[in-house]
């Protein structure tokens, strides 16, 4: 069975979509990935992204989470009332507290700041999301 990549975006889905590009050039079909939106544009564009499954909201996420291989996205996805709002107390909660590992990009609309954390622009910190830490979990991992 593929690894399950929750790819966790909100607002217009942006950061989401640029991942699973990534993640789909490198990792084709041996992977699945489930794009994860705070609101159904989120959702729409990773789909586009070619996402394998989409789904919104906060139960959504909330349920999902807990059976994912990888969580993936930028540092909001865990402040709770982050995105203007859409990422909920449950839905930070229920990523924080989900046993997958959680690759979190440092980026970040909030008033908060990431000291010491890299200013790469968007796409370098996707090319390293992918080839220094989960090529090294996909491809030398045991099939389940």
């Amino acid at each position: 069975m593929p690894k399950r990549i929750c790819v966790i975006d909100g607002q217009g889905g942006g950061i989401g979509s640029a991942i699973i590009k990534k993640l789909k050039f490198v990792f084709g079909e041996s992977v699945e990935i489930l794009a994860l939106g705070t609101n159904a544009i989120a959702t729409t564009q990773m789909l586009k992204a070619k996402a394998n499954r989409g789904a919104t909201g906060e139960n959504a996420i909330v349920q999902t989470v807990r059976r994912a291989d990888i969580i993936v996205g930028a540092m909001s996805i865990v402040l709770a009332h982050a995105m203007m709002g859409e990422v909920t107390p449950a839905i930070a909660g229920a990523i924080a507290a989900s046993p997958a590992p959680k690759f979190l990009l440092p980026l970040c609309q909030e008033n908060t700041t990431i000291v010491g954390g890299p200013k790469d622009p968007l796409p370098h910190l996707v090319e390293e999301l992918v080839d220094l830490h989960l090529k090294s979990i996909i491809l030398t991992s045991e099939p389940t």
